[in-house]
């Protein structure tokens, strides 16, 4: 069966579910939350106040209002902004968490959890002209057609570096064309309970149809991180590997992470061990950030910001944000 023909039986049958009235969660009756909101703003499309998540979307996870308060704390310069317990399965803290907004390359952690979960680490991706992008400012690892590597290591290039051109070397390769890949995105996405998330890339340059949310982050980033392998890769600071060229010459490409944390330009708080994580930024986007951390005790959790205004903004937003765990 086709990807297209599953999506539209999926939202079929959830119609058929939704419609007896069964669906409840955290105490509360929820909402049917399948549509995927449309629109169209520089930065928020759709701002959420009310809407909840059905249980058949998430069971076992967190589901809170738009905003859940923490006393004493308030997100400054961002759009919005979560911090998820993964070991209560709670929200600590939200701020316009269903809101609409791009994702920039937090899109990546999609990517690599549609690609683990669908591709073997050990297969060898080629490189078409698919990988050549000329977008200004956009991250690039240097891949060129013909090129050879292993999906691991796309894997490594893609997050530790957020090349863009490993993205669509992934996405074609894992898929069999960018456009079935990104079907497969979107389709992980739905059944992870994002339903109010929309890939059109694999990468996350910038698109007006292009977006997520906080919680739908959460959803997807609690999933990725069940891989080793994508907790493993998220965990490094660099990576150097060899691959090869059209002409089967060995090629050395050596990438330090985006994340300023682990660049030690920006300080965690000291309760707090950061496991890894994933960087964005585009002028639609603004910084985003999002975080794979743990306490003192070893309980994982998850915190995200989107649209920031600065760098600066971002981590020292986070470093706070963090700092709720004690």
């Amino acid at each position: 069966m086709k990807h297209t023909d599953r999506k539209r039986t999926l939202a079929f049958l959830l119609s058929v579910v939704l419609a007896v009235g069964f669906l409840t969660g955290c105490g509360t009756t929820l909402q049917a939350a399948y549509e995927e909101q449309a629109g169209n703003n520089s930065y928020e499309l759709i701002t959420i106040s009310t809407q909840e998540r059905a249980t058949s979307f998430a069971a076992n996870l967190a589901v809170g209002e738009t905003s859940v308060a923490y006393d004493g704390f308030e997100i400054e310069n961002a759009s919005s902004a979560g911090l998820f317990d993964l070991t209560s399965n709670e929200v600590v803290y939200a701020f316009n968490m269903h809101a609409q907004l791009y994702m920039a390359s937090l899109t990546k952690l999609m990517t690599a959890l549609v690609a683990v979960k669908y591709g073997s680490l050990d297969q060898t991706l080629t490189a078409t002209d698919s990988v050549t992008i000329t977008e200004s400012g956009a991250q690039l690892a240097g891949i060129k057609a013909g090129d050879t590597m292993t999906l691991e290591q796309a894997l490594n290039i893609l997050l530790i570096y957020s090349a863009n051109d490993a993205a669509n070397l992934i996405a074609e390769n894992i898929g069999g064309s960018i456009d079935e890949f990104i079907e497969m995105m979107n389709e992980e996405a739905n059944a992870l309970g994002a339903t109010n998330t929309h890939f059109t890339n694999a990468h996350g340059l910038h698109d007006d149809d292009h977006y997520t949310t906080v919680y739908d982050l959460y959803l997807i980033f609690q999933e990725a991180v069940k891989y080793e392998a994508i907790t493993q890769i998220i965990s490094q600071s660099s990576y150097s590997t060899t691959y090869y060229n059209a002409s089967g010459t060995a090629q050395t490409i050596s990438v330090n992470t985006t994340n300023a944390f682990f660049k030690q330009l920006y300080a965690a708080p000291e309760n707090i061990t950061i496991l890894g994580g994933k960087t964005g930024y585009t002028n639609q986007a603004g910084q985003c950030l999002a975080l794979y951390a743990k306490d003192v005790n070893g309980n994982p959790y998850i915190a995200i910001i989107l649209n920031s205004a600065s760098r600066d903004d971002v981590y020292g937003q986070m470093k706070l944000l963090l700092e709720l765990v004690s």
